[in-house]
């Protein structure tokens, strides 16, 4: 009979969740620099120490929380993309860097993704992540698109990596803009004239 108290493996789990949740939230808020792991810690409900176990420091806290927002925004754009009942590539990538550009434009997003990860883990390991999280998305899109004759012929890792680029400094412009959602606009506008301009 399975007992009911629950194992060290997940009460670590569960540890670790409720400090990224914490920090998520007072990351977003306030940013890296002005949150102190004791706030952290107050609003995850543990102690310092369970924090240090789970985390060596603040800034692996922080990248496990750009992680989470990461995976979350992945999970939202293959969504986009498989709920859409589309199966054009061309109309799939622009549905897919919309769904990118909105969801950057939320400001929990928006502060945590294009404003504090690069700031507090260095260019290099922001990349490294973002990447990791969406260049699957995208090459899968272009390599589609390429099988079915919908996109010229062309290697797929430099294309793609052209396009994440692109949708990188998209969201960034949106994000120092005076004018958000008129950047949006603009900016959307421009990806779809890319994406449409490698199509056959």
């Amino acid at each position: 009979m399975k007992s009911n108290r629950r194992t060290q493996a997940e009460r670590s789990e569960a540890t670790r969740a409720a400090l990224i949740d914490a920090a998520r939230r007072l990351f977003a808020a306030s940013g890296f620099s002005a949150v102190g792991t004791e706030a952290i810690v107050r609003a995850a409900g543990v102690t310092r120490g369970a924090m240090y176990h789970q985390f060596s420091d603040k800034t692996e806290l922080f990248a496990a929380v750009f992680e989470a927002v990461q995976a979350e925004m992945t999970r939202r754009i293959d969504a986009a993309v498989s709920d859409s009942g589309q199966s054009d590539p061309i109309v799939l990538m622009k549905l897919g860097a919309a769904t990118w550009l909105d969801a950057c434009a939320e400001p929990e997003v928006q502060r945590i993704v294009l404003i504090e990860a690069p700031a507090v883990l260095g260019w290099e390991r922001w990349r490294e992540i973002s990447l990791r999280y969406g260049m699957g998305l995208v090459q899968g899109l272009v390599d589609y698109g390429i099988s079915v004759g919908r996109v010229v012929a062309q290697p797929v890792e430099p294309l793609s990596h052209v396009l994440i680029g692109a949708l990188d400094e998209a969201a960034l412009y949106v994000a120092r803009a005076d004018d958000p959602a008129g950047a949006r606009r603009e900016v959307g506008a421009v990806i779809d004239r890319l994406v449409q301009s490698i199509a056959v």
